[in-house]
């Protein structure tokens, strides 16, 4: 890959809105307090950070699933609007969101497709028996030349991961907030 390859650019605010977005699900995990009931289905969100705009290659748009880009359609203009469009979206809809490398939330939210068997082949993938459907998409996903990074929140346990070229950091629900989270659920 060549630095003026247009598939893949590096934005000086790539690892700011990985932060941004892995704050915000972390927030929204934290948030909820219903984890260990049974039957509870708790807040899922994946978001798919690219370097384009264009996704069609790759992914397919997921019915009416839809980012209300009228809360907020850029994740750094206004961190309570992007909080306030998470949580809807985390709660009543369902698919990737996908984020361009500036920053601008697209509105069709999408199913990520998996690579072909030739991308896979050339490629090394971390897995882990934790890791569902929506895990597996995000770590396959995270290998694209036009991925930048994926993260999810899982809504079985309140995890957040964040993937970037086929490998993986994971938090569990106890660990999320690093410094800022509450002595009380040290």
């Amino acid at each position: 890959m060549s630095p003026t390859d247009p598939l893949h650019v590096d934005y000086a605010t790539v690892p700011k809105l990985i932060e941004l977005i892995t704050y915000v699900a972390e927030s929204i995990s934290l948030g909820f307090d219903r984890w260990d009931e049974p039957y509870v289905r708790g807040p899922s969100l994946y978001f798919v950070l690219v370097s384009g705009t264009h996704v069609r290659e790759y992914a397919d748009p997921l019915g009416e699933n839809t980012w209300p880009v009228g809360i907020c359609k850029i994740v750094t203009d206004d961190l309570d609007a992007f909080v306030e469009a998470a949580g809807s979206v985390a709660f009543e809809r369902d698919g990737a969101v996908v984020v361009s490398g500036d920053g601008t939330i697209q509105e069709q939210m999408v199913r990520i497709k998996s690579p072909s068997e030739a991308v896979a082949a050339e490629t090394e993938v971390e897995y882990a028996d934790w890791m569902g459907t929506k895990h597996l998409s995000a770590a396959e996903s995270s290998v694209r030349e036009a991925v930048l990074a994926a993260i999810t929140l899982s809504e079985e346990n309140g995890r957040v991961t964040v993937f970037e070229d086929g490998e993986y950091m994971d938090f569990e629900r106890r660990e999320l907030g690093g410094l800022w989270r509450p002595a009380s659920e040290t």
